[in-house]
């Protein structure tokens, strides 16, 4: 009888999973540029949080989930203050960016099947807080999609995010 190795390959790298990350990073900054000041802080449908709040929640998790995990840290949940503007929005957005890709770069790969407890209260592997993060996002910006077409605004195409 012969016997053959075989090898587990992943169906998506690390490298890889970062970039689907931030090609829906790409795609939220281009929603939260399309609305107009005012709105973009004042403007919401059915008591939902506006876009600044959920921009705010975003900005919350990202680069601090990021850092915790990296550091084994269960430190809680804390939302930022609210920024002033939409243009200090999207530098602290920038900012973000930059801490993902420097707490990304500090989690090697084995460690995203391990059970990690983040902000305290959510106790999952890595990985699925990770995907949570992406999941988490693509919802908000529903929310804004649909905030964007009631001020009869285009908002970008889903697919574009790069």
């Amino acid at each position: 009888m012969e016997t053959t190795a075989t090898t587990t390959m992943p169906i998506i790298s690390k490298d890889e999973l970062l970039k689907h990350y931030f090609g829906h990073r790409f795609l939220t900054r281009r929603t939260i540029e399309l609305f107009p000041e005012k709105e973009f802080f004042e403007f919401s449908i059915g008591g939902m949080r506006t876009a600044a709040q959920l921009a705010n929640e975003l900005l919350s998790i990202a680069g601090p989930a990021l850092k915790a995990i990296a550091n084994s840290d269960d430190v809680p949940y804390i939302e930022p203050s609210v920024p002033a503007s939409k243009a200090e929005y999207l530098k602290k957005w920038d900012e973000a960016d930059e801490e993902i890709k420097t707490y990304w770069a500090q989690i090697p790969e084995e460690r995203f099947p391990e059970m990690f407890n983040l902000f305290g209260q959510y106790n999952f592997p890595i990985l699925h807080n990770v995907l949570y993060f992406i999941d988490n996002e693509i919802h908000h910006r529903g929310q804004m999609f649909v905030y964007l077409r009631a001020l009869n605004i285009e908002p970008p195409f889903f697919w574009e995010r790069w």
